[in-house]
């Protein structure tokens, strides 16, 4: 698979994934055009379990993947498994640490309108 140039913004420290480890964000949703179907194979740094491999045809693992790929990105690479309209999709349903949400939303407001209910 090739993977397209990802260009971050600065890590945000004022949040965190976890304790300790401050949330990778996209500058620009549009150089996301990561892989929407068929099998990706996440690399180890991203997701430490012997079975990488996902099917994002498959119910669920899509999301499952954007959920593991936003929470550990460490570099802007790892930005490149995210497609930007799948991710405006996704957003309002992904379980996501508040500082990953909260990092993401300041950055791209589109995705906390995404994430508000029609009225």
């Amino acid at each position: 698979m090739s993977m397209a140039t990802v260009r971050a913004a600065a890590p945000r420290r004022r949040h965190a994934s976890r304790p300790g480890r401050g949330v990778l964000v996209a500058a620009s949703l549009a150089d996301l055009r990561g892989p929407l179907h068929g099998p990706v194979e996440l690399p180890i740094w991203l997701f430490w379990y012997p079975d990488r491999t996902f099917d994002l045809d498959q119910p669920g693992m899509l999301a499952w993947m954007y959920q593991i790929v936003l929470r550990e990105a460490s570099t802007a690479g790892d930005l490149a498994y995210l497609n930007e309209d799948m991710l405006i999709s996704l957003w309002p349903g992904l379980f996501l640490p508040k500082g990953v949400r909260q990092a993401w939303e300041e950055q791209h407001p589109v995705l906390r309108a995404a994430a508000v209910p029609a009225a």
